[in-house]
């Protein structure tokens, strides 16, 4: 008898990517907008189908032969309309679970106090679970608090804060009462519900045995790193003057820093102790789990983060109907002594810490500029030094296409009033190789044009010195010995 599909949503995000290894023994498909994005991170026997939440028609197939299917989808970078998006979705995938006689959906929600009120964020992921359950599939909703893990969101913001900030200004909400979770329990209770013998809805609250705050984890952190720091509360702070606080010192732009700020002023504890019963699982406390999340970040690169998910720069444009003007595009080219693989080279560790290769502080202020209007910014960096994949993010881009030693594109993910792209190709040439470096933009109305002529002086500037440091660069690379990186970083693990 064959062995049950499992079907898994949100793949490319935090939760996902390491819920996506965990189960790589076991046969599991993956919802995807973009396959192209996801299919090189994940298990090579892993099934990767298009699909979208938000698109029912496109449900069906991918539900065919699922027995337990996995909802993490949320829609927090999409702005205002989040809460309107996670309904849909949920929907959507409730009445495709149905049709298709799934038995059982896993979901992963938020704690908190459903009658008192809630934030808007943590209103809509109870919400969720809510339709979900009514469209006639059971539920089993996990319902948890802060994750601590090298990579999640939660501990990118406290990672950011303490190491950046010796004297830091904090809210009240840094005081709320919470119950963390460690990344490595949450897999756990995410996997040991698929053989749970249930056939109606269940929700479990789930989180470490002693209850904690913003600050106190903060202060655990600062503890095992050896930093001595100063927090000075300020009860004036409000949610939005908080969310741009953390804007300019941590990875969370103000899009997403908002909602999830006034989810902090609710506490999110556990009120009811089924999980105990039913699960032998006993979550480790904070002081273990940022342990846990240290070691892992030691290794500078986690094995997942939020910033993966294609959500991190917020809701995919559609220019569906949109007439653009005549698209355009500057071509820049060099030739280097180098054969393709030195060439290359520095164009694979373009980007975050190796920076742009010529005019930094100009894209630092263009990602200043870019964080102010809502886009990502130049906060994310980049996970990998040493080499990109498809789907990943390096600064306000998104590589959307890689080969390696020859082949790197780049989409923009920055606020742009239309599209833009960055490629860079290294062909074999007599005597060498030659670097063809191609920037296209297409302008959406006068604002497109004005922008580009505009600042098109400025941006011929970078580009071709931008090309020049490369081909610099990619000579003092053939010096490096095989093996190490100019940087210093370490290697990219197998399996992410």
């Amino acid at each position: 008898m064959p062995e049950s599909l499992i079907l898994l949503t949100g793949a490319s995000g935090y939760v996902g990517g390491r819920l996506v290894w965990a189960l790589r023994n076991r046969r599991v498909r993956c919802l995807a907008r973009r396959p192209d994005y996801l299919g090189p991170r994940v298990p090579p026997q892993v099934e990767v189908v298009a699909g979208d939440v938000l698109d029912p028609a496109s449900l069906a197939p991918a539900m065919e032969g699922v027995e337990t299917a996995y909802y993490l989808v949320h829609s927090l970078a999409a702005g205002p309309a989040f809460r309107e998006q996670d309904v849909t979705g949920a929907r959507n995938f409730g009445l495709a679970a149905r049709a298709a006689g799934v038995r059982r959906i896993i979901y992963l929600g938020g704690l908190g106090d459903s009658g008192a009120p809630l934030s808007s964020h943590l209103r809509s992921r109870q919400e969720t679970g809510e339709v979900l359950r009514a469209c006639g599939v059971p539920v089993i909703e996990f319902r948890a608090s802060i994750i601590i893990g090298s990579g999640s969101l939660s501990f990118e913001l406290i990672r950011a804060l303490v190491e950046r900030l010796p004297v830091m200004i904090c809210p009240r909400w840094v005081n709320t009462p919470a119950q963390p979770l460690g990344i490595d329990d949450l897999i756990a209770y995410l996997l040991a519900a698929l053989d749970l013998p249930v056939a109606e809805n269940r929700i479990y609250e789930i989180g470490a045995e002693r209850t904690s705050s913003y600050g106190e984890i903060m202060r655990e952190y600062a503890r095992q790193r050896g930093l001595r720091r100063y927090m000075l509360s300020v009860p004036l702070l409000t949610p939005r003057l908080s969310s741009l606080w953390l804007g300019l010192v941590t990875p969370v732009y103000a899009r997403i820093g908002r909602p999830l700020v006034e989810g902090m002023r609710n506490a999110t504890v556990v009120r009811d102790s089924s999980a105990l019963r039913d699960f032998e699982i006993r979550p480790a406390g904070v002081a273990e789990a940022v342990s846990r999340a240290l070691r892992n970040e030691d290794r500078e690169l986690a094995e997942t983060s939020w910033t993966d998910a294609i959500s991190s720069a917020g809701a995919a444009r559609s220019w569906g109907g949109v007439r653009f003007g005549s698209r355009i595009v500057e071509v820049h080219t060099a030739r280097t002594e180098r054969p393709p693989a030195e060439a290359f080279a520095p164009i694979r560790r373009i980007g975050g810490h190796n920076g742009w290769y010529y005019g930094n502080v100009l894209w630092r202020l263009r990602g200043v500029l870019d964080w102010l209007a809502g886009g990502p910014g130049m906060r994310r960096g980049r996970r990998d030094p040493e080499t990109p994949w498809t789907g990943s993010h390096i600064d306000f881009w998104r590589v959307e296409a890689y080969q390696p030693d020859r082949y790197l594109r780049l989409r923009a993910e920055m606020k742009l009033p239309g599209r833009a792209w960055l490629e860079f190709q290294v062909e074999a040439v007599p005597e060498g190789s030659l670097i063809r470096q191609t920037a296209t933009f297409d302008p959406l109305g006068l604002a497109g044009l004005l922008y580009w002529h505009v600042l098109y002086p400025l941006h011929r500037l970078i580009f071709k010195g931008m090309l020049r440091g490369i081909v610099r660069r990619g000579k003092s690379v053939a010096a490096t010995p095989a093996g190490t990186s100019p940087s210093g970083a370490c290697p990219k693990p197998a399996g992410t």
